[in-house]
């Protein structure tokens, strides 16, 4: 990306790694919060992402604020790596007798990225939603239930999609691992990969317009070395992640609804994007296709910037060269 370079693939997937494990330790708190405010239907239990923060970090403590990190720094290395390696790949690919690659392939270079980090990204978004929402859905019941019990008569959830009942403080705190071993028992990989279409629908057109972006913005500060410093790196990815983050945010949405497992009491479920689409602008109206937004600019802004300014000092390379 601006480098000429020959592509290192090893020392690429070791910079992608690195930058995703730095990068998610930073901003999880924040995408936590995002998750939950894009779950939340009709009177919520947050009124914004402070609040959420605040609530959350009284009712759960320092570590509630970490719930499925540990799912995200162990599959964020290979689906960083994947995503970067992928665009440096595609770019190399496309352009022609080393050439500056026109807008157009500039494109294709990131949706050929985009494609290639589903693999990774559809499982990892699917058990990390799981973590992320429990707690709000522990506040949720306790909300429309009471101390009491119900004050309100309800249809039984769906069998697919049991729900456990008690205070916030009964719940069971669910696990990765378990997660994972029943939805491989009960409906096989194909249950690890629900929101596959949603997924690749955000982030290919996410890395259409953040590569491109990243890109030629990063360039203007080109001028007078092979490579830009590493704050214009860092800014360039900024910019263009909380650009492209914002665009796909409606697409978001859609994804963590449909690969929420559990919905609340008297909260819609869905079959399929369409349906979830209708669901939300007709139940919600289209401002909630924008929920969380402002909390994935501020999550996306910083990860990509990390990510572009490791990615461009070359920790990878720094590391083969050392044992070499």
């Amino acid at each position: 990306m601006g480098s000429k370079k020959k592509i290192s693939v090893p020392a690429k997937l070791i910079n992608g790694g690195v930058a995703g494990l730095v990068g998610v330790s930073c901003v999880f708190p924040i995408d936590l919060a995002k998750t939950r405010l894009q779950n939340q239907q009709g009177q919520g239990v947050y009124t914004g992402m402070r609040d959420c923060l605040v609530k959350t970090l009284r009712s759960e403590g320092f570590f509630g604020m970490y719930r499925g990190a540990a799912v995200n720094l162990t599959l964020v290395t290979p689906e960083k790596a994947i995503k970067l390696a992928a665009n440096d790949f595609f770019r190399q690919l496309l352009s022609q007798d080393r050439k500056e690659l026109t807008l157009v392939r500039e494109m294709l270079a990131g949706c050929g990225a985009g494609a290639c980090q589903v693999v990774v990204t559809s499982p990892m978004e699917m058990l990390k939603i799981q973590l992320q929402d429990a707690g709000r859905l522990a506040v949720h019941q306790q909300k429309v239930l009471g101390p009491d019990g119900p004050t309100a008569p309800f249809s039984q959830p769906p069998q697919d999609r049991p729900y456990t009942t008690g205070t916030a403080s009964a719940l069971r705190r669910p696990s990765a691992t378990v997660i994972a071993r029943d939805l491989l028992k009960t409906q096989g990989l194909v249950g690890l990969y629900k929101g596959l279409g949603v997924t690749l629908l955000r982030d290919v057109p996410f890395s259409i317009i953040y590569f491109p972006l990243f890109a030629n913005i990063n360039k203007l500060g080109q001028r007078h070395s092979e490579k830009a410093p590493f704050f214009h790196s860092f800014v360039s990815g900024c910019v263009a992640g909380s650009v492209a983050a914002v665009a796909v945010t409606p697409l978001d949405v859609l994804k963590t609804r449909i690969q929420t497992l559990k919905k609340g009491l008297g909260e819609d479920t869905y079959n399929g994007i369409i349906d979830c689409a209708r669901k939300i602008w007709t139940h919600e109206g289209p401002a909630a296709f924008m929920k969380g937004a402002g909390c994935r600019a501020l999550v996306i802004a910083p990860l990509f910037g990390i990510a572009q300014g490791v990615y461009f000092i070359g920790i990878g390379e720094y590391i083969l060269g050392y044992f070499h």
